[in-house]
C-alpha cells in the first residue's frame, strides 16, 4: 500500500513489508507450536489413562487370585499370571505404536513447518540485505514470501478445523439440500485444475433430484478433498469420475482415479494427519497430508463411514452414503434446517 504513496522511499516500504512478514511468521509459529503441544498432551494423557487402569487391572488380579486359592491354586494362579501376560504384552505393543505414531508426527510436523517459514525468511533477509534496490527482485521476493506464509496460513487453518471437528467444538449446520447441485459445483470448480495435467473431470448422477440431509459447506469440502485427491495422484491425461447414485433410502457417493492405487498395508493408514504413502512424491506435488483426515472426521460428525478401495495399477475409488430426504419444498416452514445442529459422534433422533 505503501508503494502507491508517491514519495515514499524503498527502503521504508521495505521495512514496513519486513515487519509485516516477520509478524506473520511469529503469529503463525507460536500458534503451531501450540497445536503441537496439544497433540503431545493427548499422548501423555493417553499414556496416563493406560497405567491407571494397569494398577486397577493388578489388584483386581490379586483379589480374584486370593479368593480362588482355595480350590486349584497353582492351577488358577498360573492361569491368571498367562492371561495378565497376554494383557500387558498387548498394551506394550499399543505404547510401542504410540512411540512410533509420536515420533512421526513431530517429525512431519516440523518438515512442514520448516518450509515455508525457512523459504519466507530467506527472501525477507535477501531483501533486507540489499535486493530490494532493485524493483522488479523486490516484487519478485515479496511475492514468494507471501505464498510460502500463505501456505503456512492454509496448514494452521487446516490444523485447527482437524482440532475442532476431533474435539466435538466444530458443530454440523444441518440443512435439507440437493446433492447433484452441489456435486455439479464442485466438478464446474475443479474443471480448471484437471485440464491443467490434461484430465477429465465428470460427473454421473440419476435424472431425479438426491435430496439429502447435512452440513452443505462441509460435505462440499469433502468432496472438492476427495476430488482434488483424485486429480492429483490420477494418471496425466486420465480421467477423475464422481459417480452419485441410489441404494434403498441411501445416496451413495464415489470418487474415482485411475492412479497407480494403494498397496493394501497403506489402506488403513492413509486417514491419518500427514500421512502419505510416499512421502518425496507427495510433498513434491503438494498438500500437506490433512485433506483425508479432515473428510473422515466431517463424514463420521455426519455418523456416516468414508470406505477406500484400490488396486494396483488400476486406481482408487472412495464411497460413503448419505439418506435420502424428502425435497425441501415439501417439508413444513421451520423443518429444512434442524435448530439443533449434528456433532461429532452425535445420532439424530
Amino acid at each position: 500500500m505503501l508503494s502507491l504513496v508517491a514519495g515514499v522511499p524503498v527502503q521504508a516500504i521495505v521495512l514496513v513489508g519486513g515487519l509485516s512478514f516477520t509478524s506473520s511468521f511469529l503469529l503463525i509459529y507460536i500458534t503451531l507450536e501450540f497445536l503441537v503441544f496439544q497433540e503431545i498432551q493427548k499422548i501423555y494423557k493417553l499414556l496416563e489413562r493406560i497405567n491407571k487402569r494397569d494398577a486397577r487391572s493388578v489388584k483386581r488380579q490379586m483379589s480374584q487370585s486370593a479368593g480362588t486359592l482355595a480350590g486349584n491354586p497353582i492351577q488358577k494362579l498360573n492361569r491368571e499370571i498367562l492371561d495378565l501376560a497376554n494383557r500387558k504384552q498387548s498394551e506394550i505393543d499399543e505404547l510401542r505404536r504410540l512411540e512410533a505414531y509420536r515420533r512421526e508426527f513431530l517429525a512431519d510436523i516440523s518438515h512442514e513447518l520448516k518450509t515455508p517459514l525457512f523459504a519466507a525468511q530467506g527472501f525477507i533477509h535477501t531483501l533486507i540485505d540489499g535486493a530490494a534496490e532493485d524493483e522488479s527482485l523486490r516484487h519478485r521476493f515479496l511475492k514468494k514470501a507471501a505464498n510460502s506464509l500463505d501456505g503456512l496460513g492454509e496448514m494452521v487453518q487446516e490444523l485447527l478445523l482437524l482440532s475442532q471437528l476431533e474435539t466435538g467444538v466444530l458443530r454440523m449446520k444441518s440443512e435439507i439440500f440437493e446433492l447433484g447441485r452441489l456435486a455439479q459445483e464442485v466438478v464446474e470448480q475443479l474443471e480448471e485444475k484437471a485440464a491443467a495435467r490434461s484430465q477429465t473431470i465428470t460427473i454421473s448422477k440419476p435424472d431425479r433430484p438426491l435430496w439429502v440431509e447435512a452440513d452443505r459447506s462441509r460435505l462440499r469440502q469433502v468432496l472438492v478433498n476427495l476430488s482434488e485427491n483424485a486429480i492429483k495422484y490420477g494418471k496425466e491425461a486420465g480421467q477423475v469420475n464422481l459417480i452419485l447414485d441410489t441404494e434403498r433410502d441411501q445416496v451413495r457417493v464415489c470418487v474415482q482415479d485411475d492412479g497407480p492405487g494403494i498397496p493394501s498395508e497403506h489402506l488403513n493408514r492413509i486417514f491419518e494427519r500427514f500421512y502419505r504413502v510416499e512421502k518425496s512424491r507427495s510433498r513434491d506435488m503438494g498438500g500437506i497430508g490433512l485433506g483425508l483426515a479432515i473428510v473422515k472426521q466431517i463424514l463420521e460428525a455426519h455418523n456416516t463411514p468414508i470406505k477406500v478401495s484400490s488396486e494396483l495399477g488400476q486406481g482408487t475409488e472412495f464411497t460413503f452414503s448419505l439418506k435420502r430426504q424428502k425435497p425441501a419444498q415439501a417439508r413444513k416452514p421451520g423443518d429444512s434446517e434442524d435448530s439443533t445442529p449434528l456433532r461429532l459422534g452425535q445420532s439424530r433422533a
